[in-house]
């Protein structure tokens, strides 16, 4: 199959938080194209040939909420320490419906029709680290929602599954976004954390004018996925909205002070979360510890973990590493949680000290709330062109990697 010079790439994107599906229109330009932003030439990618795209252009942007038994079905999944087969199978089934309705719609919006899809999936298990199953040590991850059914519907080759290729070749199969944090926040002479919210919080450290085997990245913690179970647990919303109601409640500090000493905050980078680490269990054992105290002063208190985890993962973990000797002066803010007003307050307040300016990605011509979406759509391209585009110096693996599987209309 033969692709146009100018490709559109539809990434699609649903997180942790299992909240729904984002879709992102992307038109990919050939390398030899004036580029909007600069090349970029991740590790391990010399002697392949092939540099990175020096060029791509956002055409829009769409979120879809799931509906709320599907939601209930995928937190289900997740939580579940047994599940049907047949249940798990269908929902694969489904997701890639409801991924290939989102696209469809998404078209339809924009008046554009895709080349190419990149569709992350809706992560079920994330376990980077390996353990013993069955006699053997291995690491294991799954992302579900049926990629011949999308390509079926959009009648567009896809790539999906992308996080085992890196897993494969050692790595921890996340985080895969420093790939485009690199290819569109590094600068000569600014060094910059990229920090994105979503239901798990991860940061990519770009200093300035470094090579991309210098970039530091990892999950920080819980990004908006406590915040969200406690706000439906206490006040039946499933997420606070704004952050107003966090904004009418104090913080108890002991309760986050306790949770830092966890040994997920204290292990060295690389490192990978998920609901495996702070899903439901932890958020039993967060409102255990937060005991009878005020519903705004929980969700409060997660908002402030939220911050915390993150400036901790920040004076811990770039200050010491082959990069800490380059200052950082910014962090640029993406995800979900760029709308929480209160989570970027406390945020704002929490870098001032370690001399670190707050930024947004839409600062940059990337919104929020799509950065992972586009993501999936530059990854995808990547994948079509046969160029790897993980970062091993982010996930841990030995080598570069051709990331994804592709599936054929």
């Amino acid at each position: 199959m033969t692709m146009p010079g100018k490709m559109i790439v539809a990434g699609v994107m649903s997180g942790t938080s299992a909240d729904g599906i984002n879709v992102a229109l992307v038109r990919m330009f050939p390398q030899t194209s004036r580029g909007r932003f600069a090349q970029a030439e991740p590790s391990g990618h010399r002697g392949h040939g092939n540099r990175v795209p020096a060029k791509f252009e956002l055409l829009g942007h769409a979120e879809y909420s799931y509906p709320h038994n599907v939601r209930s079905a995928v937190l289900a999944a997740m939580n579940a320490s047994r599940a049907s087969v047949g249940d798990l199978a269908r929902l694969n089934f489904l997701l890639g419906e409801l991924y290939s309705d989102a696209i469809l719609a998404t078209e339809r919006q924009f008046r554009v029709k895709v080349n190419l899809v990149g569709c992350h999936g809706q992560t079920l298990y994330h376990q980077g680290e390996a353990q013993r199953f069955l006699g053997h040590k291995l690491a294991a991850t799954w992302q579900t929602g049926e990629a011949a059914i999308i390509a079926a519907r959009v009648d567009a080759p896809v790539v999906s599954d992308f996080r085992p290729a890196d897993m494969a070749a050692g790595g921890k199969g996340a985080p895969l976004v420093p790939f485009l944090d690199y290819l569109l926040f590094r600068d000569a002479r600014v060094g910059r954390i990229v920090q994105n919210v979503g239901g798990i919080s991860n940061l990519t450290a770009i200093p300035a004018g470094a090579p991309a085997s210098k970039v530091l990245a990892f999950d920080t913690g819980p990004g908006n996925m406590v915040i969200d179970a406690v706000t439906d647990k206490l006040f039946h919303q499933p997420f606070d909205r704004g952050g107003r109601i966090s904004a009418s409640g104090k913080v108890l500090d002991k309760v986050i002070r306790e949770i830092l000493q966890r040994d997920f905050f204290r292990k060295a980078p690389p490192k990978t979360a998920g609901r495996e680490e702070f899903g439901r269990d932890f958020v039993c054992d967060f409102l255990r510890r937060c005991g009878r105290s005020r519903k705004p002063d929980i969700v409060a208190t997660a908002t402030a973990l939220t911050a915390r985890s993150i400036t901790d993962a920040v004076q811990r973990y770039t200050a010491d590493n082959s990069a800490r000797k380059q200052k950082f002066q910014e962090m640029i803010l993406s995800g979900g949680g760029a709308k929480n007003s209160t989570l970027v307050k406390m945020l704002t307040e929490e870098l001032a000290p370690l001399g670190l300016r707050l930024r947004f990605s839409d600062e940059f011509g990337l919104p929020a709330a799509a950065k992972e979406a586009v993501a999936f759509a530059v990854l995808a391209n990547e994948t079509w062109h046969r160029r790897p585009s993980n970062v091993p110096s982010a996930t841990g693996a030995k080598r570069a990697a051709v990331l994804g599987k592709l599936s054929y209309p």
